[in-house]
């Protein structure tokens, strides 16, 4: 008799909303240490809040989330995602690592803390510090972004978070 076992692989899910372009900016440099070359065995999905669902969050071994600061709150497309994958992922997704990258024309606090509040009743492990990008967008925040993502995905594909 053979048995086969067919091992799945992780997946980061990306979940971001950009209007003006600061906050892809960010995705972009996320995605590009999420998708470093020396990580091999992980997927890595970027998706708008608008278009992720929660079947795609259940799906999800990883999350990093995206969004501009919007009078001093998460975007209203990122509010959006929660508010509908909110009760669907309760019960399914306890535990579920995930990290923060913010776009702030303020201080990003607001954002951040609106973020974190929803992330805390859905149980979810806040495993890197948030990366806020405030005031001009410089170099320095990208490079920190690009670190999240690297961190990040690897640590997800070595079962280190």
């Amino acid at each position: 008799m053979h048995l086969f076992i067919r091992i799945m692989r992780k997946c980061l899910l990306i979940v971001y909303h950009s209007a003006s372009g600061g906050t892809r900016a960010l995705l972009d440099a996320v995605v590009a240490g999420a998708t470093d070359p020396a990580i091999t065995d992980l997927e890595v999905r970027v998706q708008t809040a608008f278009e992720t669902t929660a079947d795609d969050v259940r799906r999800a071994h990883g999350l990093l989330l995206g969004t501009p600061e919007n009078f001093g709150y998460m975007s209203g497309a990122l509010k959006d995602f929660f508010d509908r994958i909110y009760y669907p992922c309760l019960d399914h997704t306890q535990g579920l690592p995930y990290g923060v990258f913010i776009r702030a024309g303020n201080d990003g606090r607001g954002a951040l803390g609106a973020i974190e509040r929803i992330a805390t009743g859905l149980r979810w492990r806040a495993v890197f510090p948030a990366v806020i990008a405030r005031g001009e967008l410089t170099s320095a925040p990208l490079a920190e972004c690009s670190e999240l993502g690297q961190t990040f995905a690897a640590a997800l594909e070595a079962g280190i978070v």
